[in-house]
């Protein structure tokens, strides 16, 4: 048995970290998609023999905690038919994926003859099949409405391609840059795979297996002193959903009752409301993974991202709620039910650690448009992402974050690059700016949404919208005022205007359409008349916050 080295053990612990950061990297160099390469909507991760996870880089939290789950399934489903060479591809919501357009690239690796760990990448793919270009499908009531299904399937079988599978695949997907990228995703995962390698090479096997469990062990207890701070007790809130793609007024209730147990926390779901009949449902993995995000907003931020954080949590999500919905339920919204699942959690804890919450972050309102390219006859799939990305909440001592995006990405998600944007579709920016007026009050404010206007430059455009934030701001908290609305809007060429439902589909949409996008701030925190005078002189300067709004909520004077 290996002795355990202090300094050895933090070398692992970075070097694990290192490793999936450069598969991260590698990923966003060899992708082809704007969704992957510019965006980041992806996660890379290391996880051993078991599917307990060492590391992973999440450029998009909600992702990276649902690898672990579906490598547990992958391992339990193929059983001893794991070998050298081979290569796993998984979406499938109804075994432990999260979404379906998120699809994951799976590699063992073995050493000395003996499955050690895995590399996995995820990512949001341009295409996943289904009813509607880009995956997101409003009208859909059941999962093959959605998306082609790919439980655990192998690509490469023992070092050897099957072809058949694979085209198998991609004659059910529309764009043939799916193909690329999900190579490029194995690619990353060949790139940990030799990380690995080269780390057991150099300290061996026993060495590897007695840090891991001292470091499981590690961050375990820091998690527990984390959870030490946040007195016994049961607290409840509440986040609400709305809209459910068909009927009209549907709203829905998240309910956690979250329970402090000495150095164990969980979360109990039981009393959320029942799935919904639309496409706005979510997964178990999908909910859970939204959970851990919100939980560690509060803690240490240099905890080791490994399972040893995860074993105090408990999570309890009943099935045939709308956080987890049952089989063969849609549920592409549900990486979406994040906000108000964190509202939910944010709202039950602010009263006993108020110096570790925000205020409410600015709620998801996006659009994807599809379409073809005239200037090159080709298809295009763009989601929106500089559009949506409004402000995150403000928290003791510290103003929220500008322009930062859905607090399930927690500022992992980029922006696009303007010229990117005009290069990989036919729409031409024409406004992209912060939104003066837009965050919430506070002697702490919101982080400022933006407003976005483009010209939509193909004909029969399809329009797709998803989110909620057009019915509720992000909430203020101790006495902060809440943040701004969202907002889609659309002027034809003839001069009619559209203002699409948060969860639409709208086909033929006519070039020169003028596109009209407004993402709203985060909530603000305490008294806004304590705000300092200086910054706040400073901000209405500058048209972070217009003179009269700064009379009204800030009592400003100009002197």
């Amino acid at each position: 048995m290996s002795s355990v080295d202090p300094i050895l053990l933090s070398v692992y612990a970075r070097t694990f970290k290192s490793i999936t950061d450069e598969m991260s990297i590698s990923v966003q160099k060899s992708t082809r998609s704007p969704i992957l390469c510019e965006a980041k909507d992806f996660v890379t991760g290391l996880y051993d023999a078991d599917g307990a996870m060492l590391e992973q880089t999440e450029n998009l939290p909600i992702l990276a905690f649902s690898l672990a789950p579906v490598c547990k399934y992958i391992i339990e489903y193929f059983g001893d038919d794991i070998h050298p060479g081979d290569v796993i591809f998984h979406n499938d919501v109804f075994s432990m994926g999260n979404q379906n357009n998120d699809v994951a690239v799976y590699k063992p690796i073995f050493f000395e003859g003996q499955l050690v760990a895995w590399s996995a990448v995820k990512g949001h793919q341009a295409d996943i099949g289904g009813a509607v270009a880009g995956g997101y499908n409003p009208n859909a009531t059941e999962v093959w409405q959605e998306a082609l299904r790919i439980p655990p399937v192998k690509l490469w079988d023992k070092g050897k391609f099957r072809k058949d599978v694979w085209d198998l695949i991609f004659a059910n997907i529309r764009l043939d840059i799916v193909q690329h990228d999900m190579r490029a995703q194995m690619g990353a995962c060949t790139v940990g795979e030799r990380r690995m390698l080269e780390l057991l090479g150099k300290y061996g096997l026993d060495s590897f297996k007695a840090h891991k469990r001292a470091l499981f062990e590690a961050t375990r207890r820091m998690m527990e002193a984390e959870i030490a701070k946040i007195p016994p007790g049961i607290y409840r809130g509440e986040g609400y959903v709305y809209y459910d793609g068909h009927h009209d007024g549907t709203k829905f209730t998240i309910r956690v009752k979250i329970a402090v147990e000495g150095q164990r926390i969980r979360f109990d779901y039981s009393d959320t409301d029942a799935q919904t009949n639309g496409f706005v449902n979510g997964t178990f993995t999908s909910s859970a993974s939204a959970t851990v995000l919100t939980l560690l907003q509060m803690v240490n931020p240099d905890m080791p991202h490994n399972e040893g954080m995860l074993q105090p949590i408990e999570i309890v999500i009943p099935e045939g709620t709308i956080l987890n919905a049952s089989y063969p339920k849609a549920t592409t919204f549900g990486n979406h039910l994040c906000p108000p699942n964190a509202d939910a959690i944010i709202r039950a804890l602010a009263p006993v650690i108020p110096d570790r919450v925000t205020a409410g972050w600015n709620n998801l309102l996006c659009s994807l448009t599809t379409g073809i390219d005239p200037g090159k006859g080709e298809k295009y799939v763009d989601i929106g992402f500089m559009g949506l990305k409004g402000g995150s909440g403000a928290m003791l001592g510290t103003d929220g974050y500008d322009h930062i995006g859905m607090i399930d990405a927690s500022g992992g998600l980029l922006d696009q690059d303007y010229e990117m944007f005009e290069q990989t579709t036919p729409h031409r920016l024409i406004k992209h700016e912060y939104m003066t007026d837009s965050a919430g009050a506070g002697r702490w404010r919101g982080g400022l949404g933006v407003e976005t206007l483009f010209v939509i430059g193909s004909d029969d455009t399809q329009l797709v919208t998803f989110g909620d934030g057009d019915f509720e701001p992000a909430f203020g908290l101790f006495g902060g005022g809440d943040g701004s609305l969202n907002l889609i809007e659309l002027t034809y060429p003839d001069g009619s205007r559209v203002v699409p439902k948060n969860k639409d589909l709208i086909r033929g949409v006519p070039k020169g359409t003028v596109y009209h996008q407004i993402a709203g701030g985060g909530g603000g925190y305490g008294d806004p008349a304590l705000r300092d005078r200086e910054l706040l002189a400073r901000e209405v300067r500058d048209g972070v916050i217009s003179p009269p709004a700064a009379a009204k909520k800030y009592g400003w004077r100009e002197a």
